[in-house]
């Protein structure tokens, strides 16, 4: 007569345990996701500004730099991005990305704008920038306004400031006073461009090594990380993770499979090169956290982003 009892027990015990590994496994999938949230709006909240120091009064970036000298210059540059924002919803992630490919090479400078000419070779040639950096016509509509509103003033270093924050606020980020009195670079860097900026198919420890360079640290890796929220990235961009990650004619397995094998449909394994895929195919033109959410479900578009959950050697922070 106990036998049945014995048997009942045993399956609850059974149950029981497997709802506690469950458990486990969910509170340590939500404290990586609360972890990562948190980065965001810790550094969401601070501009991407590589360096503390500029050419303004006594040296220092400050955000009533041009108060007196333009003061409408603010209002300028985040009416004609959300003038831009109503007719191509993809343009506030392109200005985003122009400001941060700026600053990872020679600092926040505007040298990514600079055109090939006399000794200069164009950041715009290199592998980051090639066919995929865009938004430099809104960035001369921007400066054009601004000469005609306060002639050599406004610096385009600091138009590319003002216009990823507009960018990210359009989209439904947060808000930040941008620090300003940056002087525009008279060079460019195309090795810096191929060499300091994180591409796509990098390491964790390279992408993490790139970023110290910069002085940057592991927050502000995940926190900036985070921008990928909104925007495209193409076929190119992520096709190894697709067919052959590691060189051995296999997929990235850290990639959910019904995922990878929708985004086979568009990215084969030849052809379709610029054929463009959401960075977050939940909420493509939003700025929130879904980018994080899809790293926990094994749905981050690029390796670059993918890495930052599944990589062994970040588990110590």
């Amino acid at each position: 007569m106990m036998k049945p009892i014995v048997s009942q027990e045993n399956h609850q015990v059974k149950l029981h345990r497997v709802r506690t590994r469950q458990e486990k496994e969910y509170k340590k999938m939500a404290l990586s996701l609360n972890i990562l949230i948190a980065a965001l709006s810790l550094t969401a909240l601070s501009p991407l500004c590589l360096c503390s120091k500029a050419y303004g009064s006594g040296g220092y970036l400050y955000p009533q730099f041009y108060d007196h000298s333009c003061p409408k210059a603010q209002e300028i540059v985040q009416s004609i991005v959300a003038k831009a924002y109503a007719q191509d919803p993809r343009m506030p992630a392109s200005l985003l990305r122009l400001h941060f490919h700026d600053c990872f090479v020679k600092g926040c400078d505007a040298s990514i704008l600079l055109d090939s000419s006399g000794t200069i070779i164009s950041e715009k040639r290199s592998n980051p920038n090639r066919n995929s950096a865009r938004g430099f016509e809104l960035i001369e509509e921007i400066k054009y306004a601004l000469e005609q509103e306060c002639p050599e003033t406004v610096s385009c270093a600091d138009i590319l400031a003002l216009a990823a924050r507009d960018s990210t606020v359009i989209t439904g980020g947060p808000s930040w006073e941008v620090p300003l009195g940056r002087r525009d670079a008279r060079g460019a860097s195309l090795s810096g461009s191929n060499n300091d900026i994180p591409a796509p198919n990098n390491t964790f420890q390279t992408i993490l090594t790139k970023f110290k360079r910069q002085g940057l640290n592991l927050v502000d890796l995940v926190s900036l990380s985070g921008s990928h929220t909104i925007g495209n990235s193409r076929c190119t961009s992520f096709r190894q993770r697709l067919y052959n990650q590691s060189g051995n004619g296999k997929p990235d397995l850290t990639l959910d499979q019904y995922y990878a094998s929708v985004l086979r449909k568009q990215c084969p394994r030849s052809g379709g090169d610029q054929n463009l895929f959401a960075l977050d195919m939940v909420t493509q033109f939003k700025f929130d956290n879904h980018y994080f959410k899809n790293l926990i479900m094994y749905k981050g578009l690029l390796s670059s982003d993918e890495v930052l959950f599944t990589d062994n050697s970040r588990r110590s922070w």
